[in-house]
């Protein structure tokens, strides 16, 4: 199976809750990914809120989005 966000909700600061298609729910602080290049705008929130959905992962204006796979390591299960 291809991992893939199925759903993504903004929560606070940093921080989206997403649902994989594997039935996964994780939190995921996306701060430590805003250091450097372009993610760095991610560091704006109002462009880091802007977040969309294509069909593998989260997106942000087509110009940044992350491995489904990388977001499920780096998230911690929500019970």
């Amino acid at each position: 199976m291809i991992l893939c966000v199925t759903a993504a909700e903004y929560v606070r600061d940093h921080i989206l809750k997403l649902t994989f298609n594997d039935g996964a729910v994780k939190m995921v602080d996306f701060t430590p990914m805003m250091q450097s290049g372009i993610c760095r705008k991610l560091q704006n929130i109002d462009y880091f809120r802007s977040f969309t959905l294509d069909p593998f992962t989260v997106d942000w204006h087509n110009e940044i989005g992350f491995a489904p796979e990388a977001l499920y390591e780096r998230g911690v299960a929500v019970s």
